[in-house]
C-alpha cells in the first residue's frame, strides 16, 4: 500500500454535479476530484437534447415545477422540485457568465420544446452537444483553480466509514491501493446504466458510487425507476447510440416496420408523450409486428435544418451507412437514466455524517418516478452546488480522523480471468434487459433474482485490484439492488411497469428504501 493521501473535499466522479461541487469547495479548502477514466468521460458528455431551464420569455418557474411533478407521476419530492427550478436560472446564467455558448436566435436563446414540457424551454449547444459544452466549461473553470487537483485513472474502491461517519476512501491507481482520508466525502460518479445490455451510457458508468454506499451501509431509494429511452439506434455493428428526444420535439415521428405512426394510439400527446409511456408503446409494436425495431422519421424535414440542428447525430448516423435526411432510423429502448441512488437530503446530506451524494448517483427525489426530459443537468448544477454547501457546513464542524478498527484487510483480495469476468458481465447484462427491463412482473423478477443472487454472494465482499472485476462487483451489486426494488414495488408507477399490477394500487405513494443488513438486503 502506497503512502496516505489528506484533503479536505474528495470528489468521487467529474461530470456536471462533481465538477459543480470542486468549484464551490475550493473556496473553502483543498479537493481532490478522481475519476477512473480521462476527466471528460461521464454522462455529462454524452448528454444531447439539452437542459431545461425557465428562462425563455413564454416560460415560469411555477410551470416548469408543474410539468416536472406531472411527469414524476406523484413521487416527486415538492421542496426538491421548488429547489431545482428556482435556482436553475441562477446556475445556468452564471455557466454563461463563465463562458457557456447556447445556441441562439439573433441575440436571444434559442429554447425548444420535448415531450412532456409544455412550453419551449430546452437550452442546447452546438445543435446537440450541450452536455459537452457544459462540461467544458465546468473543466476550464476548475483548471484555474489552485485549490483542486485532478486524478485521472484512479478508481475508487471502497469508502472508508468508521462508526458511520465517512473518512474518505480507498483508491486504485497502476494495482496499488491509497487510502485517501477527507474531511467531506462527495459521491458524483453517475447511473448505472451498463447493468443492461441495451444502454446509451458510456462504458464507465457501471453503478460504483451506488454499491459503495451500498456497502457502507448508506439508504439507497427508488432504484425501481430506471428511465429507458425510447430511440436508441438499432443497427448490426453500431453502438447504442441516443437519438436525442429533441427530434420528436422537431417533428419527427415514430413509425412501425410497417411505416405506420402508432404513438396517437397510445396517448394524446402522441410522439411528445412521457418517454416511459413511449418505451412501452414501441415495446408493444416490436412484440405485435414480431420486430427488433421500430423507425424514426425525419425525412419530411429539411436536411439542411437537421445538419444544423442535430450534427453530432446526423454525422454519427452517416458514418454507420444511415442518412437521417432520406431514410428512416432504426430505433429501440435503451437504459438511460436511473432516478434512484443514494437517499439525500436537499444539501446532498446522505445517512453517513461525511458522505454526499450529487447528480444521478442520488436521489434526492426531484425527479420522482419517471424524470422530465433534460432535467438532469440542471439537477447536476443545482444539486453540486448544494451538496458543496452541505460539505463546507460539515467540514467547518469536522473535529480530526479517528478510527476504531482496522481499514483494510488483505484477505479479501481476489483475482478473476477475463474469460470468466466477460461471461458473468454479459450473462448479467442480458438478464437485466431481458427480466427487469421496460416491462416486469413477478415471474420475471424471480428469475433475474435467482440468477444474479448467486453471484452477489460470491463476490460482495471480495477485493479487486483491477478496475475491470471491480465494475463487474459493482454492477452485480446494482443489478440485485434494482431487481429487488422493482420486486418490492407491486405497482406500475411512472417509468416501473408491472404486466402483474397494471395500476396504481393502496399504498403505491411510498418510496422502497433499501440498505444493507450483515451481508443481506433489508428493504423498508
Amino acid at each position: 500500500m502506497t503512502e496516505d493521501i489528506y484533503t479536505d473535499y474528495l470528489i468521487i466522479g467529474s461530470g456536471v454535479a462533481g465538477l459543480r461541487a470542486a468549484i464551490e469547495m475550493s473556496k473553502s479548502g483543498k479537493v481532490l476530484v478522481v475519476t477512473k477514466d480521462l476527466p471528460t468521460e461521464s454522462s455529462t458528455e454524452y448528454a444531447q437534447g439539452g437542459v431545461a431551464v425557465a428562462l425563455s420569455d413564454e416560460d415560469e418557474i411555477g410551470i416548469h415545477y408543474e410539468d416536472t411533478i406531472k411527469a414524476g407521476d406523484g413521487l416527486c419530492d415538492e421542496v426538491a422540485v421548488k429547489i431545482l427550478v428556482s435556482e436553475g436560472p441562477e446556475r445556468i446564467i452564471e455557466l454563461i457568465n463563465w463562458g457557456a455558448e447556447f445556441d441562439k436566435e439573433g441575440t436571444k436563446l434559442s429554447f425548444t420544446l420535448e415531450g412532456a414540457h409544455s412550453r419551449k424551454r430546452i437550452l442546447h449547444a452546438h445543435g446537440d452537444s450541450t452536455g459537452r459544452e457544459i462540461e467544458r466549461v465546468l473543466i476550464n473553470k476548475v483548471s484555474i483553480i489552485e485549490n483542486v487537483k485532478k486524478a485521472s485513472f484512479t478508481m475508487a474502491i471502497d469508502l472508508i466509514v468508521d462508526e458511520n461517519r465517512c473518512y474518505g476512501a480507498f483508491l486504485l491507481k497502476d494495482k496499488e491501493i491509497i487510502r485517501c482520508f477527507a474531511k467531506a466525502t462527495l459521491l458524483a460518479t453517475g447511473g448505472a446504466g451498463q447493468v443492461y445490455s441495451r444502454t446509451t451510457n458510456p462504458r464507465v458508468i457501471t453503478g460504483d458510487g451506488m454499491a459503495m454506499a451500498f456497502r457502507a451501509g448508506a439508504y439507497l431509494k427508488d432504484m425501481e425507476f430506471v428511465q429507458f429511452h425510447p430511440t436508441a439506434l438499432f443497427k448490426k455493428n453500431a453502438p447504442q447510440f441516443l437519438l436525442s428526444e429533441a427530434m420528436r420535439g422537431e417533428g419527427a415521428i415514430l413509425r412501425n416496420i410497417h411505416g405506420e405512426a402508432f404513438m396517437k394510439n397510445y396517448h394524446p400527446l402522441g410522439d411528445l408523450a412521457p418517454r416511459d409511456i413511449v418505451s412501452r408503446a414501441i415495446i408493444s409494436e416490436m412484440v405485435k409486428n414480431n420486430s427488433s425495431y421500430v423507425y424514426l422519421d425525419l425525412t419530411h424535414l429539411d436536411e439542411n435544418f437537421l445538419k444544423k440542428r442535430f450534427p453530432t447525430i446526423y454525422n454519427t448516423c452517416l458514418n454507420f451507412k444511415v442518412n437521417i435526411a432520406h431514410e428512416m432510423v432504426p430505433v429501440s429502448p435503451a437504459a438511460h437514466y436511473i432516478m434512484g441512488g443514494v437517499e439525500t437530503n436537499n444539501f446532498g446530506e446522505t445517512n453517513i455524517k461525511g458522505l454526499f451524494a450529487a447528480g444521478e448517483v442520488a436521489c434526492t427525489g426531484v425527479h420522482g418516478a419517471n424524470r422530465l426530459a433534460s432535467n438532469s443537468l440542471l439537477e447536476g448544477l443545482v444539486f453540486g452546488f448544494r451538496a458543496a454547501q452541505g460539505a463546507i457546513r460539515y467540514v467547518e464542524g469536522f473535529e480530526s480522523f479517528s478510527f476504531r478498527k482496522d481499514l483494510y484487510n488483505k484477505n479479501r483480495i481476489q483475482y478473476l480471468d477475463s474469460f470468466e469476468m466477460d461471461t458473468i458481465k454479459n450473462k448479467l447484462r442480458e438478464i437485466m434487459w431481458n427480466k427487469v427491463g421496460v416491462i416486469r412482473c413477478s415471474e420475471s423478477l424471480g428469475v433475474a433474482k435467482s440468477i444474479i443472487m448467486p453471484f452477489y454472494e460470491r463476490f460482495s465482499s471480495s477485493i479487486f485490484l483491477d478496475p475491470l472485476s471491480l465494475e463487474l462487483k459493482n454492477m452485480i451489486t446494482v443489478g440485485l439492488l434494482i431487481t429487488e426494488s422493482a420486486y418490492a414495488r407491486k405497482n406500475s408507477v411512472g417509468a416501473h411497469y408491472r404486466t402483474d399490477y397494471k395500476n396504481k394500487l393502496s399504498n403505491w405513494e411510498k418510496h422502497i428504501v433499501i440498505k444493507r443488513k450483515n451481508n443481506g438486503i433489508e428493504i423498508s
